[in-house]
């Protein structure tokens, strides 16, 4: 799973990058903004990994990954450079699963003297603006050269689907208006799969807070949350928080009300958002979480594990962790009838471990 940061110049988007992966990225409130995004891979933290490997002990342990990738912030306004990506920022960040718009909710004497006031809301609406620009210009640009394709002669149903597609588009970007998404027909959306549109991938707003004023934002991300998923992080406290012993930062994170570190819930959110659910395979050479979307089948898993087992695919043995847990063992799961046969079309649930059979 790819997530991408983005925001304006001083919105704390680095801050939350070290925060979510544990790194030292400089932050000083003076630095330039950077050429090149910062990367990093992390751990999906899920507790069900551990029991699992309590109980197979086995030689490898591999959990679930999330990358992040922290992109250079918009100029505030507009002019300089940064009003959208650099062409290799936007085909890397093109490949991101969803996008986090980081807003500033924080004061800083500096910042605050040179940018004003923090405004989260005009802040996701400056953001949305530059990735509308950016889509257009691509939605535009490759109608124009569809049409012209179609003048010439070169009229073919795939042409004719991808520019009603892109019309589609073209019209929605235009009106500005975000949350009423183009209807696309199957075969339209397929016809431009390809280009990636920025405004067209699940988003989730990160509203980045002081730490005095983080859980007391309720109104401000009920106004957030009536068109997108939200999330609260105190990014200054919680980076520090990421640089502590486990016991010394669950202290701090309790006399904060914070439930969880920054990475698990961002995840959390991030599953939500995707429709991602995970299953397990396990052993005694190894126990590893796997990431799908929800509904997806017995056979889309078994593709998630390798090609192979998708195209020999036979039968799925399916049991649940929560029976597992419940009862103790595989035999004791044997016993009572609770090892299942499944087919192709079984709708994989979140939890469900899997040992699939195939025949190459």
């Amino acid at each position: 799973m790819k997530i991408g940061l983005i925001g304006l110049t001083k919105s704390g988007k680095t801050t939350i990058f070290n925060a979510l992966t544990g790194m030292d990225i400089a932050i000083d409130q003076y630095c330039a903004s950077k050429d090149e995004p910062n990367l990093a891979v992390v751990q999906v933290t899920d507790p069900r990994i551990g029991a699992l490997r309590g109980l197979y002990r086995p030689k490898k342990t591999t959990y679930a990954t999330l990358e992040c990738m922290d992109f250079g912030g918009f100029k505030h306004g507009g002019g300089e450079k940064k009003d959208i990506f650099s062409a290799s920022e936007l085909g890397l960040i093109k490949t991101a699963d969803a996008l986090t718009l980081v807003v500033r909710n924080f004061h800083d004497q500096y910042i605050d003297s040179i940018l004003g006031e923090p405004d989260a809301l005009s802040d996701i609406d400056t953001i949305l603006s530059e990735l509308m620009l950016a889509d257009l210009i691509l939605a535009e640009t490759r109608l124009e050269r569809v049409d012209h394709q179609i003048q010439r002669g070169v009229k073919t149903p795939a042409l004719e689907i991808e520019r009603d597609a892109l019309a589609k588009i073209a019209s929605f970007l235009d009106r500005g208006d975000l949350h009423a998404l183009p209807l696309l027909t199957p075969d339209e959306e397929k016809s431009v799969r390809g280009f990636r549109f920025l405004t067209l991938k699940p988003m989730l707003v990160i509203l980045n807070s002081d730490e005095d004023t983080f859980g007391r934002n309720a109104e401000l991300l009920g106004r957030v949350w009536k068109h997108y998923k939200g999330i609260e992080f105190a990014g200054q406290f919680e980076m520090e928080l990421s640089r502590l012993e486990e016991t010394e930062a669950r202290a701090f994170m309790e006399d904060m009300g914070i439930g969880a570190s920054a990475r698990d819930r961002l995840t959390l959110a991030a599953y939500d958002l995707l429709g991602y659910i995970s299953f397990f395979t396990v052993g005694p050479d190894e126990v590893r979480a796997w990431t799908i979307q929800r509904g997806d089948t017995a056979v889309d898993a078994a593709g998630a594990i390798h090609s192979d087992l998708a195209r020999g695919f036979i039968r799925a043995e399916c049991f649940s962790y929560d029976d597992l847990m419940s009862h103790g063992s595989e035999k004791a799961l044997k016993d009572k009838g609770l090892i299942r046969l499944e087919g192709r079309t079984y709708p994989v649930r979140d939890g469900d471990i899997l040992s699939i059979r195939f025949n190459t």
